[in-house]
């Protein structure tokens, strides 16, 4: 889940690559993919140890209920990108649906969106994986 702003206190320090105003869009995109799904859905920003993949694995693995989790991990700096689905959201988001969710943030990272791409890939794969 992003932080809340609102919730570090009006002294706190914000650094990262999102503004507020970006970082309140992803939290409500968060919540409202979770809602409507019944999946949980979470957003990670950082360097990814080497294998990449491995990694995102293990994050993905520290949610709870990972089994209904999907994590999207980003490392800009390395330009990569990881989709993981748990055993029961990859029932609902496929290979291929997490896929073409990809290649949409990809393009929108390349052209310096990182808030936007995050956020298209949360709406595409929530509307891949449907109601519950």
């Amino acid at each position: 889940m992003v932080a809340d702003p609102e919730e570090l206190g009006p002294n706190a320090v914000l650094d990262g690559p999102f503004t507020t105003r970006q970082l309140l869009r992803l939290d409500e995109a968060l919540r409202m993919a979770d809602r409507q799904t019944g999946l949980t859905f979470s957003v990670y920003i950082g360097e990814l140890v080497a294998p990449s993949r491995e990694t995102a694995e293990k994050l993905h693995k520290q949610i709870d209920g990972s089994a209904r989790a999907v994590l999207i991990a980003v490392s800009p700096n390395q330009r990569k990108l990881e989709i993981v689905t748990g055993h029961e959201a990859r029932k609902r988001i496929s290979d291929r649906d997490a896929k073409l969710a990809g290649l949409s943030m990809a393009a929108a990272f390349a052209g310096g969106d990182l808030a936007g791409g995050i956020l298209s890939g949360i709406d595409q794969l929530a509307s891949h994986a449907g109601r519950h």
